[in-house]
């Protein structure tokens, strides 16, 4: 209950002193809880019952639905107070920060935001463009209670440059002009208010091959400088050169060499190299592993910038990662991009736990706030799993999995909110008495 308090008052207090702001924080606090609670899918019409049945909060239908459509809502401010309440948000002295897109599946033709967005990962019965969402999505890899998790930071949605050429009814915000930006811009800038927000430290950013190319990493390595680094997996048929010679051989004119001999494909230097590849002890996908690896430092004319790059082999294939950080060892880089899949997790945490995907909102500021709503409910739970003096035990047995779920936090978040001591945090006076039944509910739910 402590916890909450703690993480939920700062939030509460970004919205004016007024008597309907104060109102208005009292309903974001409940709404955001309303969410959190496994009791059902997060769409507006459950959260309203929630808000209501559960929670017991004197709510007027009409005056909840324009609450959750409304434009004034703080989230410029309090998406960076969340951020300060993360518990120690570096690993090994850098902000290690997980990029990448998902899609949000809709039915409806008004949706805002939606288009015929190509799935790479569609099923043989499924189309290859789905009528959805495109959202890019930055997140924090932190270690929370011994096990990788992914708190989602900041997103952004990718609104097609033909859908708005076309000028789509579905792709406009009111009183603001709609321009086209890339997936790779939109990532950029979130990278860089985040390093911002958390000055002097070094920021590595962990992503596919799709996002860690020079799109990414010139523009933002020109605002922060070498503090930023990209840890992403190799294309097999990059070109890798040598270091360059620090010494010429012989005087010549002309600048000095960039570049040294070329040693081939990441194909070509992957089967020169296998033989010299040794065992590393690395923390993988729950639990210690031994893995088959190599490295060199070599150049990479793409980013024109040394980097470490890392070939794991296993029986019959082999994958190839690199990293501008020179100083991030072997393991280091296993573990940091194998902790990656994190972010595809949470995708999965946002759209199926919570109920993202469920929600069929139209109106552009109701679907902003409705995404808000769920990532922010996301990064609390992760922050409220951190905080925890004990490590929480997994409810539902899995053979090889011995760390808790996500959905283990969210019961016990439950467990604390549904007390009636936890009124005290939010000081709600408008609350209706609860009914036998409903509390016979609550102690299943929880």
């Amino acid at each position: 209950m402590f916890i909450l308090r703690d993480i939920l008052t700062p939030l509460q207090n970004e919205y004016s002193s007024t008597c309907l702001g104060r109102q208005r924080s009292r309903w974001f606090v409940y709404a955001l809880l309303a969410f959190i609670v496994p009791f059902t899918s997060s769409i507006s019409s459950n959260i309203l019952r929630c808000m209501t049945s559960l929670f017991g909060i004197r709510l007027n239908r009409r005056r909840f639905y324009t609450f959750m459509k409304s434009n004034k809502l703080p989230w410029a401010k309090l998406w960076p107070g969340l951020w300060s309440m993360i518990p120690s948000p570096l690993t090994d002295g850098r902000l290690l920060v997980a990029l990448d897109d998902f899609i949000n599946p809709k039915t409806g033709r008004k949706i805002f935001g939606c288009s015929h967005i190509f799935d790479h990962a569609a099923k043989a019965n499924q189309s290859n463009y789905p009528w959805a969402q495109n959202v890019v999505l930055v997140g924090l890899l932190k270690r929370v209670k011994g096990r990788w998790a992914c708190l989602p930071l900041a997103h952004r949605f990718y609104l097609p440059k033909k859908a708005i050429t076309s000028q789509s009814h579905n792709m406009s915000i009111p009183g603001e002009a709609t321009s086209f930006h890339t997936k790779l811009e939109q990532a950029s800038q979130m990278i860089i208010q985040l390093a911002h927000h958390f000055v002097g430290v070094p920021v590595t950013v962990v992503c596919d091959s799709w996002f860690g190319n020079g799109g990414l990493f010139k523009p933002v390595r020109k605002q922060l400088g070498d503090s930023f680094h990209v840890l992403s997996r190799l294309r097999s048929n990059t070109v890798l050169y040598s270091m360059a010679p620090t010494k010429r051989t012989k005087a010549k004119r002309g600048r000095p060499y960039k570049y040294g001999n070329r040693l081939g494909t990441c194909t070509e230097v992957a089967a020169r190299i296998k033989a010299q590849a040794s065992s590393h002890r690395v923390f993988l996908y729950g639990q210690y592993r031994d893995v088959l690896a190599s490295e060199k430092v070599v150049m990479l004319k793409t980013l024109k910038c040394p980097v470490r790059v890392v070939w794991v082999f296993r029986e019959t294939q082999w994958i190839a990662l690199f990293s501008t950080d020179l100083d991030l060892t072997t393991e280091q880089i296993i573990e940091y991009y194998g902790a990656r899949w994190k972010i595809e997790s949470g995708f999965k945490e946002i759209k199926q736990d919570i109920g993202s995907s469920k929600s069929q909102t139209r109106n552009v500021h109701a679907v902003m706030n409705h995404i808000n709503f769920s990532m922010m409910a996301a990064t609390i739970i992760w922050i409220y799993g951190a905080r925890l003096e004990n490590i929480p035990e997994r409810r539902h047995k899995v053979r090889g999995r011995n760390s808790f779920a996500f959905s283990d936090l969210r019961h016990i978040i439950a467990k604390a909110a549904l007390t009636d001591d936890f009124d005290a945090v939010c000081r709600t006076h408008d609350k209706l008495p609860r009914k036998s039944f409903v509390d016979t509910l609550l102690r299943m739910v929880a």
